[in-house]
């Protein structure tokens, strides 16, 4: 897929570095990288601390490599992966400390070793919350270590005496495959939280008169119709005027119980530097394209095959461009336990996408792509039936 510009909510634009940025961020970056195991990112001389072609290249191996979004661009997400690559389990002593939560390449060891030994009931997200302190807690209990919560020296030779290999696949994908079967058994009671991006005084992306915040705000509400119809429980994390943050809208979702998680966007591909109150230029990019939740070392299972019905569903129903489905270690989708995804229903910056999404028609075929999506999702596999013809039960008038 073509890439688009960063996510508004990655990072202000002063801590974005790109291609053609210069000066000692530009060395520092090239140092992290080679840290983070990247060498072809080392250069010496006035050259490294140039953000060349060859730099970028180096950068969007390596976002791809951690399940980020492959766009070439240092923000917050593709900063506070490198920062976490250099970390491996015993360099430093694990804590949980709410509001400053480690993370890394160590965390998500130990997380798997947690996950393998059934102390775990979290997917290994390279975070230290909650539920893996009480993780370690539960193997400190069970080991005779001091129960205090805190990875060091005694904990971790605890952990290594314990090792052992799990068989029968990935513990976290067997879990995420038994929510699911759980929600498919109920008749009745299933729950999806809606999540319109950005709102309030934030717009998010913007092009050919189209403002994000609106156009996924109303797509939300036109799927929420469509689902309540059916009988399923539809909740949306926020209105016209409220702009919750990534962990308000993951706690709302887990409050809910929620079965899925739809977090709506829509793109926009605007070269830097540009007026942002001048119309959009010509835009060679254009298309759907989901995300569920993935790192290098781990995913949401379910997410990605959520993902996958949202798309193909997406692409038949309304003609747009087929940009795939991905992985991508986003805020929303880290934080939520159930299955999540991340849809770009388009770009505000090409005239097509835009056209598309200013009709109000157009908007019911997405929704009616969306709410199948979520239908199907919970079939089980004799009963799916092909992309594009599973009816959607309309909203009251």
């Amino acid at each position: 897929m073509t890439s688009p510009t960063p996510d508004p909510d990655d990072a202000p634009r002063t801590f974005l570095l790109r291609r053609g940025d210069s000066g000692p961020r530009v060395a520092a970056l090239r140092d992290v990288l080679v840290r983070a195991g990247a060498a072809d990112a080392a250069a010496d001389g006035p050259a490294a601390e140039v953000f060349d072609e060859a730099l970028e290249r180096v950068v969007r191996a390596v976002q791809q490599e951690r399940g980020l979004r492959a766009d070439g661009v240092v923000g917050r997400h593709t900063s506070r992966a490198l920062d976490g690559a250099r970390w491996r389990l015993g360099d430093r002593v694990l804590r949980h400390v709410p509001g400053h939560l480690l993370h890394g390449e160590d965390v998500a060891e130990l997380q798997g070793r947690l996950l393998a030994l059934g102390l775990l009931d979290d997917r290994r997200d390279g975070r230290l919350g909650p539920r893996t302190e009480a993780g370690v807690r539960e193997l400190q209990r069970s080991t005779g270590v001091a129960v205090d919560g805190v990875v060091g020296p005694r904990t971790l030779e605890a952990l290594r005496g314990l090792d052992r290999s799990v068989v029968g696949g990935d513990p976290s994908a067997l879990r995420d495959v038994e929510r699911t079967a759980q929600a498919r058994r109920r008749a009745t009671g299933r729950v999806v939280v809606l999540d319109p991006a950005h709102g309030g005084p934030e717009s998010g992306a913007t092009g050919h008169g189209l403002r994000e915040a609106d156009v996924v705000l109303d797509l939300a509400q036109r799927v929420e119709g469509r689902l309540q119809a059916a009988g399923t429980t539809a909740v949306l994390t926020r209105g016209a005027a409220q702009n919750p943050t990534s962990e308000e809208r993951a706690a709302l979702a887990a409050d809910v119980a929620a079965d899925v998680v739809l977090v709506l966007h829509a793109d926009a591909l605007t070269p830097p530097g540009r007026d942002h109150d001048a119309p959009p230029p010509p835009s060679p990019a254009s298309g759907v394209a989901t995300f569920s939740w993935g790192t290098a070392r781990s995913r949401s299972t379910e997410g990605a095959r959520l993902a996958g019905l949202v798309q193909r569903e997406l692409v038949v129903r309304t003609g747009l461009a087929d940009c795939g489905s991905h992985t991508w270690d986003s805020d929303v989708l880290r934080l939520t336990a159930m299955p999540a995804v991340r849809v770009e229903v388009g770009y505000l910056t090409s005239p097509d996408d835009a056209a598309l999404l200013a009709d109000p028609a157009a908007r019911d075929r997405v929704a009616e792509a969306l709410v199948a999506a979520v239908h199907r999702f919970f079939l089980v596999a004799d009963e799916d039936v092909p992309t594009g013809v599973l009816t959607v039960v309309p909203p009251p008038a």
